[in-house]
């Protein structure tokens, strides 16, 4: 299947969150300003999404080849076990939004700033979820991401990347030779169907992590993926 670009995606961010997220309470100076940026950066957002479906053709005991690109992870491997589909992805902020926030100087404003560009990326994912749920009659889906766990590095987006075949220039985003993407608010993966609930986070004993979705089970690994 040929790739997809999503554009035009709605920058729904949620004021309220927004604010816990930051400790910051209403009424004051700070909310005021916040409530600026956000406007700003409403304008600015040009939010945008590349994935395509992808099939399996071959599975080992800890290597799976998707269209003919060969992926090392026993997690991966794992969590395919039943599947035959997938749909990598890649996700950005975009190149504008980013370039307007390199505008600013101010410490804490540029604290904000990258939290408002976190949200604005996760709305560009939650366009992708959607999208596939409604497109592929999809009913639970879950995502992994090279270098979100040692199991899978990040060295694998060289790999991921390679089934675009270069149309991740559509919607502005690089992989540079780190295997760090460009603009920094983007994210790439796989995202497949699935049965089960599945989190990165919980095979990641990483504590005190802002973004965790799941708790950390230190029995699961054990569990469910050793050989």
């Amino acid at each position: 299947m040929n790739c997809i670009v999503i554009k035009n995606i709605p920058f729904d961010l949620d004021f309220e969150d927004l604010l816990n997220r930051l400790r910051i309470k209403k009424g004051t100076e700070y909310e005021k300003r916040i409530e600026e940026l956000v406007q700003e950066a409403e304008k600015n957002a040009n939010l945008k999404v590349l994935y395509k479906l992808s099939y399996i053709e071959d599975k080992k005991d800890d290597t799976v080849v998707i269209d003919g690109v060969k992926f090392s992870s026993r997690i991966l491997r794992v969590n395919l076990d039943n599947v035959n589909r997938v749909f990598p992805y890649v996700a950005t902020c975009g190149h504008e939004l980013e370039n307007w926030s390199k505008g600013f100087s101010d410490m804490l404003e540029m604290f904000w700033l990258d939290t408002i560009k976190e949200l604005a990326l996760r709305s560009a994912r939650t366009a992708l979820t959607k999208e596939l749920k409604d497109k592929f009659e999809l009913d639970k889906m879950a995502n992994m991401n090279p270098g979100s766990l040692e199991d899978w590095p990040i060295s694998q987006q060289k790999e991921l990347f390679q089934l675009f075949d270069s149309h991740e220039k559509l919607i502005g985003v690089e992989l540079k030779s780190s295997f760090l993407m460009t603009p920094i608010k983007s994210v790439s993966g796989i995202f497949f169907p699935t049965e089960t609930n599945y989190e990165n986070c919980m095979l990641c004993p990483r504590g005190a992590c802002p973004g965790r979705k799941a708790p950390y089970d230190e029995k699961l690994y054990t569990k469910k993926y050793a050989l």
